[in-house]
């Protein structure tokens, strides 16, 4: 693939994947946060936040609220079923747009 033509999150997406399955990045390993990944990347937030989706949604990573994102123990392992798959991008999707709304909820009170 041309490198010009690869979307910016899927820059990070690709690097990412290749570091967990080379064994770079091990399971339990954390991740650097969304700050420092815009800035290493020179993208923003949002597009981090994508990059993330996509790496949660395929099973290499998962992350915690408020503690962020670290490599899975089954990212050496085979692709999942697509049931599974399908309810871990459900998950995501909630943990993301749960977090969106708590933040809405700070700038409301204050």
């Amino acid at each position: 693939m041309n490198n010009e033509a690869v979307q910016p999150y899927q820059r990070i997406v690709q690097d990412y994947s290749e570091k967990i399955r080379q064994g770079r990045l091990v399971a339990g390993a954390k991740l650097p946060g969304i700050r420092e990944l815009s800035e290493e990347y020179g993208v923003a937030a949002g597009t981090v936040q994508r990059a993330l989706t996509e790496l949660r949604n395929t099973g290499l990573i998962y992350s915690h609220q408020g503690r962020g994102s670290f490599v899975s123990d089954t990212s050496g392992k085979a692709v999942q079923d697509p049931t599974t798959l399908a309810i871990r991008a459900l998950e995501s999707q909630v943990a993301e747009l749960t977090a969106r709304l708590e933040k809405l909820e700070e700038r409301r009170d204050d």
